[in-house]
């Protein structure tokens, strides 16, 4: 059965034209930060923010421009929201475009200030550098820090920063295979993961979940042939809504076959949403009788609430026909 859902363009700006972007959401508004508009040329190290509850739309688009306290400009880093603010680990830049190793050290931006600052851990061990990962937050006190690519391979590692002590835990790595383009989310004491890149091809079909208590994986199957359930894919979104007092996970849109060309091409991209209901356990796509955003990868999404009903935020990414986009959308399941 369908899931119903309406969604709402909210931007288009060349500002928003990128991939491989970061984007984090603190109440109505989403925060964008690295990203490129050439391959392999980070675009810049501005912040930008979209407002979603600006009624008028020429207004939303924001930017807080560098200072020298910013983070040198990147591509492939992950973010999660923590205490509204917005926390950085890694990604790559440079000439050699490699992973920007700052020594387990995160970003942080606070919107109230339009201000970084930079957190080096109290612990010895931290993350290595690393691409393409992926980071979510309990809203509380941790950040999780999942996979991606360092400089050779592929992770499938998982790390706790405590935001209060500044010390990272690596935690029990989840089941193979290791992966880059991966998506995990937060919900109620456990992380779910799915998706990603082993580097031969798309992963699906399993969603995994961490029990933050036991310190342990358990995985759910499913049939990822795009009817049932969600076909494999990449470089995608993981994001978890309220919907009439339950919580459900969206995964959306993605690369469902990676281009001969590597990091220089565009693949095939994917167009389809999904929902899963943490308590039936059960998929759904998710349909919209009105305009739906274009196929992408390499975008990225955040969670905002707008007049009181949560929904999903996409920004930027990566069109079938290579293309950067520029567009910026919402959605709110019904």
């Amino acid at each position: 059965m369908a899931q119903h859902a309406v969604w709402t363009k909210v931007a288009s700006h060349e500002r928003l034209q990128r991939s491989s972007v970061s984007v984090c959401a603190i109440g109505s508004a989403a925060y964008v930060f690295g990203g490129e508009l050439k391959p392999r040329q980070p675009r810049d190290n501005d912040v930008h923010m979209i407002n979603l509850a600006d009624g008028h739309s020429d207004r939303r688009v924001q930017t807080f421009s560098a200072s020298k306290d910013s983070p040198p400009p990147r591509v492939g880093a992950a973010v999660a929201t923590l205490a509204n603010k917005m926390y950085m680990f890694s990604g790559r830049g440079g000439e050699a475009m490699a992973p920007m190793d700052e020594k387990g050290g995160l970003w942080m931006f606070d919107p109230s200030k339009e201000a970084w600052s930079f957190l080096s851990p109290s612990s010895m061990a931290f993350p290595e550098a690393r691409s393409y990962h992926c980071m979510a937050s309990d809203g509380k006190d941790t950040i999780y820090l999942h996979a991606g690519c360092p400089e050779k391979g592929r992770l499938s590692d998982l790390w706790a920063f405590d935001a209060s002590e500044g010390k990272w835990t690596q935690l029990a790595s989840a089941p193979g295979p290791p992966r880059g383009g991966a998506s995990i989310e937060f919900v109620d004491g456990r992380l779910y993961r799915m998706n990603g890149f082993d580097g031969k091809t798309e992963q699906g079909g399993c969603l995994d979940v961490f029990d933050t208590i036991s310190n342990s994986w358990s995985s759910t199957s499913y049939s990822a042939d795009g009817t049932s359930g969600p076909g494999a894919r990449s470089v995608s979104a993981l994001k978890a809504v309220r919907k009439n007092g339950s919580t459900v996970l969206v995964t959306m849109f993605g690369e469902s076959d990676p281009s001969s060309l590597g990091h220089q091409g565009a693949g095939k991209m994917l167009s389809d949403v999904w929902s899963y209901s943490l308590k039936e356990q059960e998929w759904a796509e998710v349909k919209s009788a009105q305009d739906v955003p274009q196929a992408r990868g390499w975008f990225d999404a955040g969670v905002v609430e707008v007049d009181g009903t949560e929904g999903i935020v996409i920004v930027g990414g990566l069109g079938e026909s290579n293309e950067r986009l520029d567009d910026a959308w919402f959605l709110t399941l019904e």
